[in-house]
C-alpha cells in the first residue's frame, strides 16, 4: 500500500468515542534539542499530559482504550528506537483496531494527540513536500532509480547497460595498419553504435516508466543526470518528468539525491 493509499485509509477510520492516539515524535540526532536521547522524556511527557487529561475525565473504559494503544506505540518505539530516522509518526487504537507506523527523514515537531480519528495534517503536509516520486538518475553505465516517499527511500535499484564494448574493442583492433585516419573511423563508428544503442537502452526503459509509476504510485518523476544523459532520457519518457536536473548524483547517497531534488 502507498503512502497515498494509507492516508486514505487513515482519512476514512473513525470510532464512535475517542480511541484514537496520534504521536508525532521528533527523534532527530542532528537537532541540539535531541542530543543525549531527549525524544524519552518527550514521549513520556506526552502520555502524562494525555493520561492527566484522562483522568480529569473519570472515564474509565477511555483511560483502558488509551493504555492500550500507548502500550503499542510504546513497544514499536522500543523496538525500533535504535534506527529512528529524524522522526516517527504513528496511530494506534485497540477498538476497532488500527496501527500505522512512518520512520521518516524529515524534521517533525513533537506531538500527541487523543481523538476519535487519526490526526493525519502533519503527514499529508509532509507528503505534499516529500511526494511518492520516483527518481530517475541515467549515465553511460546504467539508470538507477529511488523509490521515494515523504524523505524515505523505499526501494534504490539499477538498470544495467550493456554496451558491449569488448566485441567492439576487437572490432576497433582489425585495423593495423596503423593509419590514423581510418582508426579515427572505428573510433566515430564505436562512438556512434554507443550512442545508438544507449539510446535504445534509454528508450526500452523509458517505455517501462508508466507501468512502474502505476505499480509504486508515483506521483512524480523526476531525472537528474549529466545533461546529454538526462535530455536523452527525459526526451525517450513518454510524458514530460516532472522535473530535469543536469546534475550526476548516480554515486551520490539517497539523502543527497533527495536533497537536491526536493531542496530541503
Amino acid at each position: 500500500m502507498s503512502v497515498g493509499e494509507e492516508l486514505q485509509t487513515l482519512k476514512d477510520f473513525h470510532c464512535d468515542k475517542r480511541c484514537v492516539l496520534s504521536v508525532y515524535l521528533n527523534t532527530n540526532p542532528a537537532d541540539p534539542d535531541q542530543q543525549k536521547g531527549a525524544w524519552k522524556i518527550q514521549l513520556k511527557s506526552g502520555f502524562k499530559r494525555l493520561e492527566e487529561y484522562l483522568q480529569a475525565s473519570n472515564d474509565k473504559e477511555e483511560m483502558a482504550s488509551f493504555k492500550k494503544a500507548k502500550e503499542l506505540v510504546v513497544r514499536e518505539i522500543e523496538n525500533n528506537q535504535n534506527d529512528l530516522k529524524k522522526g516517527v509518526v504513528i496511530f494506534a487504537s485497540s477498538n476497532p483496531e488500527l496501527f500505522s507506523v512512518h520512520y521518516v527523514k524529515i524534521a517533525i515537531e513533537t506531538d500527541f494527540y487523543w481523538e476519535d480519528h487519526p490526526v493525519i495534517d502533519k503527514l499529508e503536509n509532509m507528503l505534499k513536500a516529500y511526494p511518492n516520486s520516483g527518481i530517475i538518475m541515467p549515465s553511460f553505465g546504467n539508470v538507477r532509480f529511488l523509490d521515494t516517499a515523504m524523505g524515505y527511500v523505499a526501494d534504490d535499484f539499477t538498470y544495467t547497460f550493456d554496451s558491449g564494448l569488448d566485441v567492439w574493442r576487437e572490432q576497433k583492433g582489425l585495423n593495423p595498419s596503423g593509419n590514423r585516419g581510418t582508426g579515427g573511423s572505428h573510433v566515430d563508428d564505436l562512438d556512434d553504435r554507443l550512442k545508438e544503442n544507449l539510446e535504445r537502452f534509454y528508450k526500452s526503459l523509458a517505455n517501462d516508466i508508466g507501468k512502474m509509476k502505476k505499480e509504486r504510485h508515483w506521483d512524480e518523476i523526476h531525472v537528474v543526470g549529466e545533461a546529454e544523459y538526462s535530455q536523452s532520457f527525459a526526451s525517450a519518457l513518454p510524458n514530460k518528468p516532472d522535473s530535469l536536473i543536469h546534475k550526476n548524483l548516480n554515486n551520490s547517497s539517497a539523502d543527497k539525491v533527495l536533497h537536491e531534488v526536493f531542496g530541503s
